[in-house]
């Protein structure tokens, strides 16, 4: 049986923007068949948020949740289709989720795409003398592999959710549309602690 691999699994999510877990999921199933994959997905209506994921979202809400008797301050904006959608008790729990997460978690971006290109070669550079004296054939591959594994741990939509960590937050984001039947987005987030070191603080 063909390997499954995180650049097949990345490639299946791009198709379908299934979660990830759901992608490798499907790719095991399918013998790391792509196209065989991205069937079981639509088969399942999983990929069903890919059709609806290039609306416009310019409706939701903005949204702060302080924690720990004010230690932590989350501010997110998070944005649907329709002004009745961001009024929906489903989207406002979402909404709810996601600032707790955030609290707990202490993502740093939303996503990877928006991790500047220094700070991921910078992680690579760690990453492949961690793996000196391996051979040259494996050792981008698992290079890669702790790549994905440190987008895990400072992208929100690659963190296990908090109320459930075998589901990503991607993954639970295309629940909700699915559910709602409108396309979300995660837009931005700030998250606040106190006593929290700022930029120049050592300089001080």
């Amino acid at each position: 049986m063909a390997e499954v691999t995180s650049a097949l699994v990345k490639q299946l999510r791009e198709k379908t923007n299934a979660g990830m877990m759901d992608c490798k999921r499907a790719l095991e199933e399918a013998g790391a068949d792509l196209e065989q994959a991205e069937t079981l997905l639509r088969q399942k209506g999983i990929a069903g948020a890919s059709k609806k994921a290039s609306r416009s979202a310019k409706e939701g809400v903005v949204a702060s949740y302080i924690h720990l008797q004010g230690k932590v301050g989350v501010l997110v904006e998070i944005n649907c289709e329709t002004d009745f959608v961001a009024k929906n008790e489903i989207f406002r729990e979402f909404v709810k989720d996601i600032t707790l997460h955030i609290a707990a978690a202490n993502p740093t971006y939303v996503s990877r795409d928006q991790v500047p290109a220094d700070v991921i070669e910078a992680e690579k550079a760690i990453f492949r003398v961690q793996v000196e004296g391996k051979p040259a054939n494996i050792v981008e591959k698992i290079v890669d592999g702790k790549i994905d594994k440190f987008f895990s741990t400072i992208c929100l939509l690659e963190q296990g959710f908090i109320k459930n960590p075998d589901v990503t937050i991607k993954d639970f984001l295309n629940s909700k549309i699915s559910e709602l039947g409108e396309n979300m987005l995660i837009r931005r987030f700030t998250r606040y602690m106190v006593g929290e070191e700022l930029p120049g603080d050592a300089a001080e």
